[in-house]
């Protein structure tokens, strides 16, 4: 019996030792970065889950076209940039109308999604061809939270905007050349 509790003793101590080791794994190969999803939409008749996510997917174009007018020298992107960049501050600025009726007033901070979004497409070695899809996936989804809302919210005051929201977002959607 002391001999097999020196043997799970002597065990017990290796397998300790061993955990303490300073030798670290080699790395394995780096995860392909991917960009981040676009924002998920809020519930159509949330008031402010709508104003919270419209005014981030604003503020985040309006960025990423500054970004793209400060980067790019290509005449079509910085074009596009421009548009979208007027008329994501109108957007803007017909939401912080309305929402202040509501008491629902947008900030000028950006949701978690589109901040990861930004910092993602900053850091993209192939700026023009990044900017492109970045703006055709947001579109598309501030497209879907624009008609949805119109559709179905239930703010009378909200589902106006939310209307011209998707007017100015199928015009988007044209210039980029979808829907």
């Amino acid at each position: 019996m002391k001999r097999f509790l020196r043997g799970a003793w002597g065990c017990c101590l290796a397998l300790a030792l061993t955990s303490c080791s300073t030798q670290r794994p080699a790395p394995g190969p780096a995860p392909a970065v991917r960009p981040p999803l676009p924002p998920q939409p809020p519930r159509a008749g949330a008031p402010a889950a709508f104003v919270a996510t419209a005014a981030s997917i604003d503020l985040y174009v309006v960025r990423a076209s500054e970004m793209a007018l400060a980067r790019s020298s290509a005449p079509r992107i910085r074009t596009l940039a421009e548009q979208l960049r007027e008329g994501h501050r109108g957007l803007a600025a017909q939401l912080s109308i309305a929402g202040r009726r509501l008491d629902v007033l947008p900030t000028a901070r950006l949701l978690p999604r589109e901040e990861q979004r930004l910092a993602w497409l900053d850091g993209h070695a192939r700026f023009d061809d990044a900017f492109f899809r970045q703006m055709m996936l947001t579109h598309e989804q501030s497209l879907d939270l624009h008609a949805a809302f119109a559709a179905r919210g239930s703010s009378p005051t909200l589902r106006p905007v939310a209307a011209n929201g998707e007017r100015v977002e199928r015009a988007h959607l044209a210039l980029l050349g979808r829907r």
